[in-house]
């Protein structure tokens, strides 16, 4: 296994995870405020899941999103 290669790949598979989620959630919350369902001072729980398939890991973390 070429070792540089394998972080390499698992930065970008990192980094294309950051940006999708910041966008979807950024979206969400903003939909979320105009309909009045959030009023932009909450905190939100959230969780993430990675999952590889192929060798049956998964990792889930979670933390909290602050509005205020």
């Amino acid at each position: 296994m070429n070792q540089d290669n394998f972080n390499m790949e698992i930065r970008k598979y990192l980094k294309k995870i950051g940006i999708t989620s910041q966008r979807e959630i950024t979206e969400a919350v903003n939909q979320s405020i105009s309909e009045g369902k959030l009023d932009g001072s909450e905190t939100l729980k959230a969780s993430a899941k990675i999952m590889i398939h192929d060798i049956d890991f998964e990792l889930e973390i979670n933390g909290e999103i602050s509005l205020d």
